[in-house]
């Protein structure tokens, strides 16, 4: 839960990070899986991506877009979670951007929801 010794302050000496995190991390990934399967059936229906890498990466298979997307989106998680103890900026914990991300992937996803019922 802490620094084994006086001197281990590095990051990679915590090996117990709190269980919020997991329920976090699991939110924000089935969040981010809805939201490829979203925008897959938004460009199916006439839709445009406005990011350029990922419109690139759905010119090919929706698969090649959904791994990319996803493989991503779980490496930044999983760095935020090993960095959540630690405050950036001097100020804000970095925990906190986990739930800034979990927001942004509700708002998100509502509003691809409020797309497709136009």
């Amino acid at each position: 839960m802490g620094p084994r010794r006086g001197d281990d302050r590095s990051i990679a000496n915590s090996d117990w990070h709190h269980p919020q995190w997991l329920a976090v991390s699991i939110l924000i990934l089935l969040m981010c899986i809805a939201d490829a399967l979203l925008t897959l059936t938004l460009m199916d229906d006439g839709a445009s991506e406005l990011n350029p890498v990922m419109e690139q990466l759905l010119e090919g298979p929706g698969r090649s877009f959904a791994l990319w997307k996803i493989g991503l989106t779980a490496s930044g998680v999983v760095v935020l979670v090993l960095l959540a103890r630690l405050r950036t900026l001097g100020r804000i914990p970095v925990g906190a951007i986990l739930y800034v991300v979990l927001g942004g992937y509700g708002t998100l996803i509502a509003y691809e929801l409020w797309l497709l019922s136009q």
